[in-house]
């Protein structure tokens, strides 16, 4: 036991000989001048070192630096670029006698960073760049006399004979303040913690580092862990086991928790990243995950992203959908050299939607997108929920008072567009089926731009309905309320399963062609219909109209005025025709036609009149002719009526109009032919032309 002690005694005075060794015979403030004069001399700011360096000896030996501060040049707000509250550096001691200087830990603590550019453009780094632009050659300092600067080449001879090996650091409660008030941003990051545990070149080293900022409203933080391994010339690098989470908040997005680990990176090689965020955003809320293969070149100058596999949640009234999954596999790279973005989509969903393609970004002022984008199938009702706003509006009673009428005028709001203006994109799209406002379109090829605010569709074809349809429009959105213009040419397509199908009305049959020529202002519903104008042309064959039928309105009318019994009041209400045009003019919410022509083997129709598809009234005048027998129509035969033309007045709302005929002008008609047919054979008898002048004036003045 007695041993022991002596040993221990022994051992304990040999410690504290050494450090009494170490305070004798080595001075840390040896190296204080040189840093405050080359710190002149490389940046040209004064470094400021309150009281000496010192040593400490608890927990470690090692130096100790108080509070130093690195002065900003006048003008500028905050009096240091660089401050620190202290230093401490852990060394070991053996080395020391040897010249070495083998640094345990560095310690900063109050570490802080103040970079500010003025409103006219100077930056306090400024001065940093220009004291180094100016510092002299080395041919200069060759020849520059050795006397003038004794102390420096003292300090600095003695500084060369030392080497310096870092183990690890641990920096607590950093700030970096950033402030342009010439851009009038400002962004800072505080509390900024960082422990390298340990250090060694070509040896794995952990580092854990949190921070939290701000950038004008917006807030942010970050924490998280790796680990690092250097190479000895300090010029490569690997990372493993990365983690990091953050968070992230402004006026209108807040994401609780945004991750991301990286088993390894290493360039020029595959690292597998995987991620998720949660959050809101525009009342929105986020719940994402998925994973990527990165790799990124030596010279981080290309970026891969390959097996990106990506699945979101979203939620919000916002939303077309709601709750809506949104699920992407795709590659993406990056070249920085370019600014340059390529994206391949192998398939892209959201709830029942799904996409492939590719797309192509350069970045700029304004980005420059290329896009081609294929669909199997887009039920836009389904996906805008506008099948569910018609069940509700049928299942409510309509309106009829103020409230009603303010409702809508609330919902009735002018897209806002202006981001159309930050736009330059280009793109193909085709959709094998596609369903929009009910109508049913197959084989849809589209090809559009957006440029500057201007959208121009420069081709839309697609086939509906056993026909073809033909379009281009544009839109004009660099002025509110957005302008337009659309031409269309519709080819052969079955009218009645369209109107069913669009407008649920059944009252028009036939294979028709369709020529429209519209313009417009406002893209709200009530704004299109007040504003539209323009011409509709149509031309149908082999069709029938429903819900009238003509020949029938004859007999049972003409029976009535000759007393006679109408016998075929059961007869389908459908009017048969071979052909039927017309061009209809479209003017802030009337259209008007005056060449609305029927033919059929037994009639011949021409109609002309107005229709007001805001109140959805309509006012027409239809003139029929008979110049077949209307037996053909499933009547008896009324040959006498034979080339009259008959009026019928349709007016009423149309989904339910009145049809009245005319009778008084048809027996005008009957009586005018019979007194025509009387002439005729009394003209062959009379001789004397006078005489022939006197009768025919005085039978036709008794009908006017």
């Amino acid at each position: 036991m007695k041993k022991l002690f002596l040993f221990v005694a022994a051992l304990l005075i040999v410690v504290l000989g050494a450090i009494a060794a170490l305070v004798i015979l080595v001075n840390p403030n040896q190296f204080k001048p040189l840093l405050v004069e080359q710190t002149k001399k490389q940046t040209g700011l004064d470094l400021v070192i309150e009281g000496d360096i010192g040593w400490q000896f608890f927990p470690s030996i090692g130096f100790e630096l108080g509070k130093t501060e690195l002065k900003n040049p006048s003008g500028f707000s905050s009096p240091n670029l660089f401050k620190v509250d202290s230093v401490g550096i852990d060394v070991s001691v053996m080395p020391l006698f040897d010249k070495q200087l083998q640094i345990g830990n560095i310690r900063l603590d109050g570490a802080e960073v103040h970079l500010e550019t003025l409103k006219d453009g100077r930056s306090n780094l400024d001065s940093l760049t220009k004291a180094q632009a100016s510092t002299p050659s080395n041919d200069a300092k060759e020849t520059a006399p050795a006397a003038e600067t004794p102390t420096a080449n003292d300090s600095a001879s003695a500084a060369q004979d030392w080497s310096i090996n870092l183990a690890g650091v641990s920096i607590n409660n950093a700030l970096l303040e950033i402030q342009d008030r010439k851009a009038g941003t400002q962004t800072k990051l505080y509390d900024v913690q960082l422990q390298v545990s340990e250090f060694a070149a070509d040896a794995w080293t952990r580092v854990d580092f949190a921070a939290k900022g701000s950038n004008n409203q917006q807030q942010f933080g970050a924490s998280g862990n790796a680990e690092i391994k250097l190479s000895k010339d300090f010029k490569q690098y690997a990372l493993r086991n990365i983690t990091l989470d953050a968070n992230f908040s402004d006026p209108s997005t807040r994401i609780d928790s945004a991750k991301l680990t990286l088993a390894t990176f290493e360039f020029d090689k595959a690292n597998a990243l995987t991620f998720s965020a949660k959050g809101t955003a525009s009342q929105m809320k986020l719940d994402a995950n998925g994973s990527a293969s990165v790799t990124v070149d030596q010279a981080i100058s290309h970026v891969s992203v390959e097996k990106l596999d990506l699945t979101a949640n979203l939620d919000g009234a916002a939303l077309p959908q709601s709750p809506m999954k949104v699920t992407m596999q795709s590659s993406v790279a990056f070249d920085m050299t370019k600014n340059a973005l390529s994206v391949v989509l192998d398939k892209l969903t959201a709830n029942a939607l799904q996409f492939d393609g590719k797309a192509n970004v350069v970045l700029g002022d304004i980005p420059k997108v290329r896009f081609n984008l294929h669909s199997p199938d887009i039920d836009l009702d389904e996906f805008l929920g506008l099948n569910q706003s018609t069940a509700t509006a049928e299942s409510q009673p309509a309106a009829g008072g103020s409230a009603g009428k303010s409702s809508s005028d609330k919902a009735e709001v002018e897209p806002d567009l202006s981001a159309l203006k930050t736009l330059d994109v280009a793109g193909d799209i085709a959709i094998d089926k596609f369903k929009a406002s009910n109508a049913k379109m197959q084989n849809v090829k589209t090809s559009f731009t957006v440029n500057r605010g201007v959208i121009d569709l420069k081709s839309f074809t697609a086939n509906l309905y056993d026909g073809s349809v033909k379009a281009t429009a544009q839109i004009d959105a660099r002025k509110t309320p957005a302008t337009y213009t659309v031409k269309k040419t519709a080819i052969g397509i079955k009218v009645q399963p369209l109107l069913k199908d669009v407008l649920d009305n059944d009252k028009l049959e036939g294979t028709g062609n369709i020529d429209v020529n519209v313009q417009g202002k406002s893209l709200t519903p009530t704004g299109i219909k007040q504003n539209l104008a323009g011409t509709v042309a149509i031309n149908f064959a082999d069709g029938a109209v429903n819900g009238i039928n003509v020949a029938q309105l004859i007999r049972t009318n003409y029976a009535k005025i000759k007393g006679q019994t109408v016998t075929d009041v059961d007869s389908v209400q459908k009017t048969d025709f071979s052909a039927m045009t017309a061009t209809l003019k479209l003017n802030k919410g009337e259209m008007t036609t005056d060449n609305l022509n029927m033919q059929s083997p037994l009639l011949r129709i021409h109609g002309e009149g107005k229709a007001n598809y805001l109140q959805e009234t309509v006012d027409f005048l239809v003139r029929t002719s008979i110049v077949g027998t209307l037996e053909g129509q499933g009547g008896k035969n009324i040959d006498e009526l034979r080339d009259v033309t008959i009026p019928i007045n349709v007016s009423g709302q149309w989904a339910d109009p009145k049809f009245k005929l005319v009778f008084d002008d048809v027996l005008k008609q009957k009586a005018q032919k019979e007194i025509d047919r009387g002439l005729e054979k009394l003209n062959d008898k009379i001789k004397d032309e006078n005489t022939k002048k006197a009768v025919d004036g005085l039978l036709k003045g008794l009908f006017k």
